[in-house]
């Protein structure tokens, strides 16, 4: 299982991603809002989202997990 971190302290703005969707290296699965710029979270490989680990509106610092990602799709 890999991590989609948060580059930068922000708000999570939008959640693309929904658990169970196929994710390439480098898809957006999340969008951070902070000093009124929007900051995709990409996707750091290929596989599957496992969960999905913040909230709408929650504040993330950087390096913070936002999405999970397997190699296999969830049953």
């Amino acid at each position: 299982m890999i991590e989609a971190r948060a580059d930068i302290v922000g708000n999570i703005w939008k959640i693309t991603a929904r658990v169970g969707d196929e994710v390439g290296k480098g898809d957006t699965v999340a969008v951070l809002e902070s000093m009124k710029m929007e900051i995709p979270v990409v996707a750091p490989a290929g596989g599957y989202v496992s969960a999905i680990l913040v909230d709408l509106n929650q504040i993330v610092q950087e390096g913070d997990g936002v999405v999970e990602i397997d190699d296999t799709p969830s049953a």
